[in-house]
């Protein structure tokens, strides 16, 4: 779950990071007039959950009443990498009288450790300084995850990243407060990532110039605290992230990812496959697989679509759901799936697939090839409600190929599926 930048600026604050002062969050233009004064130097900020809103014109600098109610106009409603600016944060402006870093803390997915990373290149993408500059960068791993940044550890990011601020050594005491305080951020409220830039160093200190937290949706439970702190009564869906199918997904209550973009333009010689796995690992093991051998026996011309998690015991309704999605993607022209049944049923699994291609077939809905391999718990009444169903639709269920038991492994499954795909195209 990500916060805006006001919410991530009133976390900071609140465990005394200093911030640019805030003069109000803005829908309308007008409303400014207000809050801002004639002469006064503002920031206008669009709130929304996505990075690179600077180079956007999302972020904008007045230098008064008049200019800044002017700008706000021209940024309400406009778009950001397809997404409508709805709100403004509008703040102080914050002169700085040095340079401008970088302060980060997030988890390494290699190995979970939290990683701190400061850089005095602030104020532009942290992947950037990391290709065009990686000298500028210093990165320390804690393997131990301590819940305070060691002194020593603190000490030595202070050091690196004063060294290369324009007046950052006579600042690095609090450079090393600063550090400290956005690792303890990152720690108390299960953030996945916590990350200041730029960071300003200004006549009174270093301020936040703009701030953004990722909290750990696994960690929401224990944050009561924090979503009374910022007006929240739940968990809120990121809606400027997402993509249209990862959002039709987190609401029927399973895991999904997008692969392509959303305006991905299909190209008509590959084959684009879709996955509907039996579990994260699995989903993992699918991806990689279909790539594989699109790779090794297919010329390079298969595509997987997505990512999904359908393990822990999903619904007949949610089932039903993750193969409806796939099918309602036009890009889709296979959809490879698996049941490995541990905690969740193949009996559960197979009614979820064959009451989806029922009512589709029904409604004259959307359907393409499904191939796939089902086996382990509440296999055999999977079985039977299998046979039985083929037997009474046969037509509905034409398309739909499932291996019943460990008859064949899973990479072979996929590579004769996606064969009689190439060979229901015509291609070679």
């Amino acid at each position: 779950m990500r916060l805006y930048e006001n919410e991530a600026k009133t976390v900071f604050e609140r465990e005394g990071i200093a911030v640019p002062r805030a003069l109000g969050v803005f829908e309308r233009a007008a409303d400014i007039h207000g809050s801002v004064g004639p002469d006064s130097p503002v920031m206008l900020k669009a709130l929304v959950l996505i990075g690179g809103r600077g180079k956007a014109g999302g972020v904008r600098r007045a230098a008064g009443q008049a200019e800044a109610v002017s700008l706000a106009a021209e940024m309400l409603g406009r778009k950001i990498r397809g997404y409508s600016v709805e709100r403004l944060l509008v703040e102080e402006a914050v002169e700085a009288v040095g340079g401008a870093g970088y302060v980060g803390v997030t988890m390494n997915p290699a190995d979970f450790n939290v990683t701190v990373i400061v850089s005095p290149a602030g104020g532009v993408d942290i992947e950037q300084v990391a290709r065009e500059s990686p000298e500028k960068i210093l990165r320390v791993e804690l393997p131990g995850n301590e819940e305070v940044l060691p002194e020593a550890e603190a000490a030595r990011l202070a050091a690196f990243l004063a060294s290369g601020l324009a007046g950052g050594t006579a600042q690095v005491d609090t450079l090393k407060t600063v550090i400290s305080k956005v690792y303890a951020v990152f720690q108390k409220y299960d953030c996945k990532v916590a990350e200041i830039n730029p960071l300003l160093l200004t006549a009174a200190g270093p301020v936040a110039a703009d701030a953004k937290i990722v909290l750990d949706d696994n960690g929401l439970y224990r944050q009561g605290g924090l979503f009374h702190l910022l007006g929240l009564s739940t968990a809120r869906h990121d809606v400027s992230e997402p993509t249209r199918n990862e959002v039709r997904a987190r609401e029927a209550g399973f895991r999904y990812v997008d692969l392509l973009a959303e305006d991905h333009k299909k190209d008509p010689e590959r084959l684009y496959v879709g996955l509907v796995p039996g579990g994260a690992g699995y989903g993992i093991f699918s991806i990689d697989e279909v790539a594989n051998v699109g790779d090794r026996f297919f010329g390079g011309r298969v595509t997987p679509v997505n990512f999904m998690d359908s393990g822990g015991g999903p619904t007949v309704a949610q089932v039903s759901e993750m193969f409806d999605l796939l099918f309602d993607n036009e890009v889709v022209d296979l959809v490879i799936t698996s049941r490995f049944g541990g905690i969740s049923s193949c009996d559960i699994f197979i009614r979820g697939l064959v009451g989806c291609l029922r009512e589709r077939r029904k409604a004259g809905r959307r359907v393409v090839p499904v191939v796939g391999r089902m086996v382990g718990t509440d296999l055999p009444s999977a079985r039977d409600f299998l046979e039985r169903a083929k037997r009474e639709t046969p037509g509905e269920l034409e398309d739909m190929q499932i291996t019943v038991g460990n008859r064949k492994i899973m990479a072979e499954v996929i590579r004769e599926g996606i064969r009689d795909a190439f060979d229901r195209k015509g291609w070679t």
